[in-house]
């Protein structure tokens, strides 16, 4: 495996786990970078979230609307900002099949008029793997310098 899928790899491997993002969306009456907890079935997706429809980052938008994520997974060793289109997906058997008791409880049920599924559609990532966190600031306390042991740790990707 090349370092460039390993990478991608690893970052996938962490939002499986982590699942929590800062995601924003363009557009008309663009929507700032909220907390929002991603569900990914598949690689490179789609990414699923489960939102309020007072939600900002639904007034105003247009389906396809550009949209972009941040990422850092809670070792502090993978961040990704991720681009792509944000839609509003009314798809039962989505929302069935991703239920859980934590979606459960911000709502009155899968059936609440306030539920809104919003499906990402990565276009593109920037990866970047900092490897141990620990060896990485005990290069910097020795004066390493930081970049060159980032060289070939960032990974760029086209969905």
């Amino acid at each position: 495996m090349t370092d460039q899928a390993k990478i991608e790899t690893d970052f996938w491997d962490a939002l499986d786990s982590d699942r929590t993002v800062m995601l924003s969306r363009d557009g008309q009456g663009a929507a700032s970078p909220r907390p929002m907890t991603a569900i990914v079935e598949e690689k490179p997706g789609p990414i699923w979230f489960f939102t309020a429809r007072d939600s900002e980052l639904l007034d105003g938008m247009r389906d396809g609307d550009a949209a972009l994520f941040t990422f850092a997974d809670k070792g502090h060793t993978v961040f990704a900002t991720v681009s792509g289109a944000l839609t509003e997906a009314d798809d039962r058997a989505v929302i069935d099949r991703l239920w859980n008791p934590f979606i459960a409880a911000w709502y009155d049920g899968k059936d609440d008029p306030k539920l809104a599924l919003l499906r990402f559609d990565p276009k593109e990532a920037e990866i970047w793997d900092s490897g141990n966190s620990l060896v990485a600031g005990l290069k910097i306390l020795l004066s390493s310098d930081p970049a060159e042991s980032m060289s070939g740790r960032v990974a760029h990707a086209r969905y």
